[in-house]
């Protein structure tokens, strides 16, 4: 059995070949990799949280995706910009995240993951960002990949919370290659960093007793070459190692509680 904590990474639902498909993308995986963890795909089937695996795990990673929550998750009308859903990933997204957080899986979002988070907990989303008065435009530049996950704007880290215990500076730079933004935080979450324009950037779950953070950003992206991302991995990772020592107890080690 490997030593490395188990982390369940959603797919996304995509046809390959004229064929369904579960995806995910590589360098999710090999971010987990990097930090010691081991990757497991998670179908988006209806009945995927049902029976023991969400126990059998160390943590759960919601990725980005070019699709957005379905605008009716959170009482919306379709804006003309918003195209691609995946509603396959919805579902199980949704029921993932009350699952995760009960179990006290630590849970990072990325991207669409960190929408999702909002959503679960009743927020709702702007659809279009760069149309919103006053908002910046936080999609993607045209270019190489190396061009578009490059640092675009700065990030403020509200003082004293969780992203700010793992990266001290109150200042970073992150990429930004989204459409969508948080409208209003979902009851129960707490807002950890913001852009410039005041859009939420990061969100923490207020009462969850773990790592429990997604992020508006794509920290995925060479993550040890930057000081956040990286620090956002090696809390993440630690939590992950934290709770498979606890699911499965090292042999020759006394649990005194059971004394």
């Amino acid at each position: 059995m490997s030593s490395r904590p188990l982390v369940g990474v959603i797919a996304c639902r995509r046809e390959v070949e004229g064929h369904p498909a579960h995806m995910v993308t590589d360098k999710y995986l090999a971010a987990l990799r990097e930090y010691g963890l081991a990757p497991v795909i998670l179908p988006v089937w209806e009945d995927a949280v049902s029976g023991d695996l969400p126990a059998h795990l160390d943590g759960l990673l919601l990725t980005g995706s070019y699709t957005n929550v379905e605008p009716g998750r959170y009482g919306a009308e379709r804006e003309p910009e918003n195209t691609r859903d995946d509603l396959h990933r919805d579902a199980a997204a949704l029921a993932w995240i009350p699952a995760a957080l009960d179990l006290g899986l630590p849970l990072l979002g990325i991207c669409r993951g960190f929408q999702e988070l909002n959503v679960a907990f009743g927020g709702t989303l702007h659809q279009a960002v760069q149309r919103v008065p006053g908002m910046l435009d936080h999609r993607e530049p045209a270019g190489e990949k190396s061009e578009q996950y490059a640092p675009s704007h700065d990030l403020a880290i509200v003082p004293g919370s969780r992203l700010a215990a793992l990266y001290p500076e109150p200042h970073a730079q992150v990429n930004s290659l989204h459409q969508q933004g948080v409208a209003t935080l979902g009851p129960g979450l707490v807002a950890e960093a913001h852009a410039p324009d005041g859009l939420v950037e990061a969100i923490s779950v207020g009462d969850a007793p773990g790592f429990a953070l997604a992020v508006q950003w794509h920290p995925e992206w060479h993550p040890t070459e930057h000081p956040l991302y990286d620090a956002l991995f090696r809390g993440f990772a630690e939590a992950c190692h934290s709770r498979r020592a606890a699911r499965i107890p090292q042999p020759g080690v006394v649990d005194h509680a059971d004394l």
